[in-house]
């Protein structure tokens, strides 16, 4: 039965109406249906609909203050917003709120105990709470006794905001205040919201603190060897690091410490179009009860999820605890890596399926953050197209970018630590030309890079990038480890590559980095 009690330490909140606090997997199930929030899907999974179907970056603020004034790099990305303004919109808010049914939970941010993060999350809707409890890290019973939350997660999907009064740029707003350390977001059902809200906070929290706060996922092979997966959405960072040969430490968020690395969260949000058994089957087996799956489409009649279906979003997700997973590592706590991917979707067809770099060109290329904005993933983005976006995850850094280049840089060093750039994008052509690069192949080539086999192999350099590219490796056909060969006119990959080297450079010249990081770029064809 759920609990209904009153509490003080959110009190403008918590203090009136129905409150039910870290109900377990099951309840949430059932609060879910029952408040027709969610379907019942066949697979034992529920299934959420949001009237938003991928993140606002536009509608994202920071409060500045006295704690972010001159610490937070202010710009596109960083959109300040007064604390005037948030009092206000936080007051209309628990206005909003007052006398309605909510849903709390108690989690950690961080599988290190020296670098946890206690949070709290409270929900209008029960499916979110049940997308939190399974994406963050749930302490034990013990743990709850002592727990005392140092952010405050607020979402509320059925508040809209007034531009014109709020200040904000829609009827949705993202709010992250370091002082009052709460995030409050509103106007979207979108879940993955909460998620990406505090991995903001902890790229801000942890740097000072020595710790490298990562957009990566992780995994464990047999001899004990970490493995780090850097990319934005859509990319592949789910997908390749549940290897069914490798253990999971995590999917998408990370911190690299002194000790090793570290999950930041106690699951997985892995995109789920066109997901199949044969290519993800560790993914497939993860989408069970507990599971939340979001925007997916359902059989009328079956309730079969079809994965297929893209008619709500190309960006329909499954979120799931990361036990779900076979041999996933628990606690999520790893060694120092001996291997660093960069992974990049490529809309143009140019860049080689693997690449070998040296420190000075992960560090170019960890700054660039090229890669293509994948369909679905951010509102209003209907088909792919070429982004960069610093340190594969701009949207979610609050200090600047050098800050967590030159901790890329040391750890790479201090460790010697292989670095490697992946294209899981076009090859032999651009998008709607080309052919995406297959996943068994991509998969081959990692677990040969990771697992210090392709190091065994040839290599030659790549002339318009100047990246190292094996000459073979077991598994993949060798024409098209050369991204040339796989164009059939050669006159026209030419003119793409260069095409993609200039907006490198013209993307580059804002960054301050030094002459050896800047001079590991791409170079013009002679």
């Amino acid at each position: 039965m759920a609990t209904t009690m009153h509490v003080s330490d959110v009190a403008e909140l918590l203090s009136e109406g129905r409150t039910h606090f870290n109900l377990s997997p099951a309840a949430l199930v059932e609060h879910s249906v029952r408040r027709h929030e969610a379907m019942l899907a066949a697979n034992g999974a529920i299934v959420g609909y949001t009237n938003r179907t991928g993140r606002s970056p536009k509608d994202k603020f920071i409060v500045r203050d006295e704690t972010t004034e001159h610490t937070v790099a202010w710009g596109a990305v960083n959109t300040p917003f007064e604390p005037e303004r948030f009092d206000a919109l936080y007051a209309r808010v628990m206005d909003h709120l007052r006398g309605r049914e909510l849903y709390v939970q108690d989690l950690f941010c961080g599988a290190d105990p020296l670098y946890r993060l206690p949070v709290r999350t409270v929900n209008e809707y029960a499916w979110h709470n049940l997308f939190v409890r399974q994406l963050f890290l749930r302490p034990t019973a013990e743990e709850l006794k002592t727990h005392r939350p140092e952010f405050t997660v607020i979402s509320v999907p059925e508040f809209r905001a007034d531009p014109r009064r709020d200040g904000v740029n829609s009827e949705v707003f993202i709010l992250l205040n370091f002082t009052r350390r709460t995030v409050l977001i509103g106007g979207t059902s979108y879940a993955g919201e909460m998620k990406k809200s505090i991995f903001s906070v902890m790229n801000f929290m942890l740097p000072p603190r020595n710790v490298f706060p990562m957009h990566c996922s992780a995994n464990v092979g047999r001899d004990g060897a970490s493995a780090l997966f850097f990319g934005l959405s859509g990319t592949g960072k789910t997908t390749l690091s549940a290897d069914p040969s490798r253990d999971l430490v995590g999917d998408d968020e990370h911190g690299w410490s002194a000790d090793g690395v570290f999950n930041f969260e106690g699951g997985c949000y892995a995109k789920c179009i066109k997901l199949s058994r044969k290519n993800e089957p560790q993914i497939w087996n993860a989408l069970r009860f507990g599971c939340v799956l979001e925007n997916v489409a359902l059989d009328a009649d079956s309730r079969v999820p079809d994965y297929n279906d893209d008619s709500k979003t190309e960006n329909t997700r499954a979120a799931y605890p990361v036990d779900f997973i076979d041999h996933a590592v628990i606690p999520g706590v790893a060694g120092h890596p001996r291997n660093v991917v960069f992974l990049t979707a490529d809309a143009f067809g140019v860049l080689p399926p693997i690449s070998r770099l040296t420190p000075e060109q992960a560090m170019y290329h960890f700054l660039s953050g090229y890669t293509a904005k994948v369909a679905g993933t951010e509102a209003g983005v209907r088909e792919p197209s070429a982004t960069f976006s610093t340190c594969f995850g701009s949207p979610f850094l609050p200090l600047a970018p050098k800050v967590y280049a030159e901790m890329l840089g040391r750890r790479l060093r201090e460790h010697n630590a292989q670095c490697w750039l992946v294209n899981t994008g076009w090859q032999g052509g651009p998008y709607g030309v080309g052919r995406r690069m297959e996943i068994p192949f991509t998969r081959a080539m990692v677990d040969a890079a990771v697992e210090s086999e392709l190091t065994k192999e040839e290599f030659e350099i790549e002339p318009t990038f100047g990246f190292s590219i094996p000459n073979a490796c077991h598994g993949v056909p060798p024409q098209i480890l050369n991204p040339r060969n796989a164009w059939p006119d050669k006159a026209a990959y030419d003119k793409a590559a260069e095409d993609l080297r200039n907006r490198f450079a013209r993307n580059f010249e804002h960054f301050d980095a030094p002459p050896e990081v800047k001079a590991a770029g791409p170079k013009a064809q002679k």
